[in-house]
C-alpha cells in the first residue's frame, strides 16, 4: 500500500490488500483491481456489515432505492459494496436485496414508514415497509394507491416527486423521530444512531452529509467561538461531541439519538455535557 493509501479512509474507499476499486489504482496497491458493478437496493433496509459474516457488527444501512457499487460478489452470498449516497463501504448479505435493473429516482417516501401492499387495499397482505427518504419508481395510480415499478402498492399521499420531497426544516424533521429506538449503524426511522439521525434529517432538507459524526464535523464543523456555556446557541446548530452529534432545538435543548436513553430524545444540552460529553465543535450544513 502506498503512502497515499495510508491517508485514504477505508470507510469511504473500497480497497483491501487483495482487491480494490479500479478507480483507486493510482493511489493504492492491491493484488487485483475491478470495475464495480452498479446495483440498486430493492429491500426496505439492508444492514451494512463490517465483515462478511452473519454475526458481524452493523456499521450502516442501505435503504430501498439507493444505488450501490458492488466490488465483490462472494460464493457465500455476501457482497462487498459501496453506497453511492454517502460512499460508505461494507458487506451485505445479497439474498435478493440488489437488482441489476436501475430505476430512476423519481419519487421519495415522505412519511416515517410506508407499507407496501400486495393489492391496492389497506386490508391486503403487507409485502414490505419502506422508510422516510427511500427512493421509489412509481407506475399507475389505482384509487388512493400508486403501483410500484418493482411490485406492490403504496398509499399515494405517502410519496412525492423527488424534487418536491425536500423538508427544509430539519429540526422539525428531527422532532418527528422522537422515540425512535437507538440502533448502532441505523439510519432509518426503524432505528437510528446519532450521526444517522443527523444524516437523515439533513438529507431530507437537501444536503449531502457524510455518514459518521467525525466525517460530519470535518465537513461543516467549526471550533467553538467561546466556552460552550457562553455560546448563543440557535435552533438548527449542529453540536459535535467526541464521538457524538446532535441538533439544537433552541438556545438550551438538543435532540439526539442517545445511547444513554436508547432512543431519540430532546433534553437540555447541559444534561448531555454533565454525563461527560465534551463539546468540541459546532456548525451548520
Amino acid at each position: 500500500m502506498t503512502n497515499e493509501a495510508m491517508i485514504l479512509d477505508p470507510r469511504v474507499n473500497a480497497f483491501r490488500p487483495d482487491l480494490a476499486d479500479a478507480s483507486l489504482q493510482v493511489v493504492v496497491k492491491a493484488e487485483r483491481y475491478v470495475e464495480p458493478m452498479p446495483r440498486q437496493c430493492v429491500r426496505s433496509v439492508v444492514p451494512l456489515l463490517a465483515e462478511p459474516k452473519p454475526d458481524a457488527r452493523r456499521i450502516s444501512e442501505i435503504r430501498y432505492g439507493e444505488f450501490l457499487k458492488v466490488v465483490e460478489e462472494r460464493a457465500d452470498g455476501f457482497a462487498w459494496v459501496q453506497n453511492c449516497s454517502d460512499h460508505y463501504v461494507g458487506y451485505i448479505k445479497n439474498d435478493g436485496a440488489l437488482s441489476e435493473e436501475i430505476a430512476s429516482l423519481s419519487n421519495r417516501i415522505i412519511v416515517l414508514h410506508a407499507f407496501v401492499y400486495a393489492e391496492p387495499d389497506i386490508k391486503a397482505p403487507v409485502l414490505d415497509r419502506l422508510t422516510l427518504g427511500s427512493f421509489v419508481r412509481v407506475g399507475r395510480e389505482v384509487g388512493n394507491f400508486i403501483e410500484l415499478a418493482n411490485g406492490g402498492y403504496i398509499f399515494a399521499r405517502q410519496v412525492a416527486p423527488t424534487e418536491l420531497s425536500i423538508m427544509p426544516d430539519y429540526v422539525f424533521t428531527a422532532g418527528r423521530m422522537l422515540g425512535v429506538p437507538y440502533l448502532w449503524g441505523g439510519r432509518t426511522p426503524l432505528g437510528l444512531d446519532c450521526s444517522g439521525l443527523v444524516q437523515l434529517v439533513l438529507d431530507m432538507a437537501g444536503y449531502e452529509v457524510p455518514r459518521d459524526s467525525d466525517q460530519q464535523r470535518e465537513a461543516f464543523g467549526q471550533p467553538l467561538p467561546a466556552l460552550w456555556t457562553d455560546v448563543v446557541w440557535k435552533r438548527g446548530d449542529i453540536v459535535f461531541f467526541s464521538g457524538h452529534v446532535g441538533i439544537m432545538t433552541g438556545y438550551d435543548h438538543i435532540i439526539h439519538a442517545s445511547a444513554h436513553d436508547m432512543f431519540v430524545v430532546a433534553e437540555p444540552l447541559a444534561n448531555v455535557v454533565e454525563r461527560g460529553n465534551a463539546i468540541i465543535a459546532m456548525g451548520r450544513p
